[in-house]
């Protein structure tokens, strides 16, 4: 578990929104279910986001600013996704644990509905940063056009991360709760990153 340090702001008492970058990096490296994947998903996706941002909020970034604030808004929203990853694979420990029977396999099932759930949610939050970064790219602005470029390339990491993972939490759903994880959701997210990561190399090849 991240170290906590002392924070002022309740509105951002995260373990790991409050660690210093090499606790957090200790903390990844140590032999714990968390954080793991996730969490790297999560934060690789924030900062992502963040590039757009500062990319955004130069003055020669005039008309951006839609950009600029739904980019601050995903960053918000993902970062808290990474303890909620770990949070999520907690549950599907405790549900594991318990004694084979039915109530175990509707817990799990529960269980790895929320383990999905998360990855799931970076990945659309990622395809859309990679779009924001790809947006901020094809103005022309060289001055912004390496931290676009970067924000772009970091998102589609982060989605394809984040789809991995969530397959690989399906393969523990029973047959009958497959349906529900909507992993038919998967595939277009991906696609829509990898699009977005494309326009923006492009648009960096023709500065």
């Amino acid at each position: 578990m991240a170290r906590r340090s002392v924070s002022s702001n309740p509105l951002i008492d995260d373990p790991y929104l409050t660690s210093t970058v090499a606790d957090l990096l200790d903390d990844l490296a140590e032999r714990t279910p968390a954080p793991g994947g996730g969490a790297a998903c999560a934060l690789t996706c924030a900062m992502g986001a963040a590039l757009v941002e500062m990319a955004t909020s130069f003055g020669s970034a005039q008309g951006l600013e839609a950009v600029r604030d739904r980019a601050h808004e995903i960053r918000t929203e993902v970062s808290s996704l990474a303890y909620a990853d770990g949070r999520a694979y907690g549950s599907v420990l405790e549900a594991l644990r318990m004694d084979a029977g039915e109530e175990r396999a509707h817990c799990l099932d529960d269980a790895v509905a929320g383990a999905i759930g998360v990855p799931m949610r970076v990945l659309e939050l990622a395809a859309e940063v990679a779009m924001l970064a790809a947006d901020v790219a094809e103005t022309g602005n060289r001055n912004l056009e390496g931290d676009a470029l970067a924000g772009s390339l970091l998102a589609e990491a982060a989605a394809r991360s984040a789809a991995t993972l969530a397959q690989l939490n399906a393969s523990m759903l029973s047959r009958h709760a497959i349906a529900d994880a909507h992993l038919e959701r998967l595939r277009p997210a991906l696609a829509k990153a990898t699009r977005a990561r494309e326009r923006a190399v492009t648009a960096y090849a023709h500065m």
